[in-house]
């Protein structure tokens, strides 16, 4: 019953926001007791940390498996950045902002392990490129994987980019157009061209 509870909340979460979720909208929801749901989490703060490590895990198992097909990698990344965007639903980027208002310090925490994550899958896909002569060579592999850290995180930037104006998926594929055009070889940018063509 806890993972349900986990599993449920953290998809209403992500649709609905943090401010208005409730014990009782989740209880609600679920056809149970509240007192079922304070029988394992004794507040909404441990069951929305519980839920960022499910998502946490769950978003880096997927990415793990994609990257154990040994796609090319440019198809990789975009492999990544579709599931990533399907799994948190990232057609509603409020909840992204009000997890950093209302849980500030379970937000810190969560993004530091999804940089740490990140940071290790983008290197071997920045590595991957180089040696088969997609992504330029000349360029600081550190930089570039937190270069694709910082952007495809701040791309959910309501101010910057408000979804009255702008679809999530929209800035999200422009992001990741923009930045591997900067690192691609004559030979990644024809392959981007055509994949892009494809899809």
């Amino acid at each position: 019953m806890r993972d349900k509870i986990i599993e449920k909340s953290t998809e209403m979460f992500l649709i609905q926001g943090a401010k208005g979720l409730t014990m009782d909208i989740i209880a609600y929801e679920m056809r149970i007791s509240k007192k079922t749901i304070y029988k394992y989490f004794n507040a909404k703060r441990e069951l929305i940390k519980a839920g960022s490590e499910y998502l946490f895990h769950k978003i880096t198992s997927g990415i793990h498996k994609i990257m154990e097909l040994n796609e090319n990698p440019i198809k990789e990344i975009y492999l990544i950045k579709d599931f990533v965007f399907k799994v948190l639903k990232s057609e509603n980027t409020s909840p992204y902002f009000q997890f950093q208002k209302y849980f500030p310090k379970i937000y810190r925490s969560l993004i530091t392990h999804q940089f740490t994550e990140m940071d290790t899958c983008i290197t071997k896909n920045i590595k991957k490129g180089i040696e088969q002569g997609l992504y330029r060579n000349k360029n600081n592999i550190k930089l570039l994987s937190r270069f694709f850290f910082i952007g495809i995180n701040n791309v959910k930037n309501l101010i910057l980019f408000n979804p009255k104006h702008f679809s999530a998926f929209e800035v999200q594929d422009v992001y990741l157009n923009f930045y591997l055009r900067a690192i691609c070889t004559k030979k990644g940018l024809d392959y981007l061209y055509n994949h892009k063509k494809l899809n």
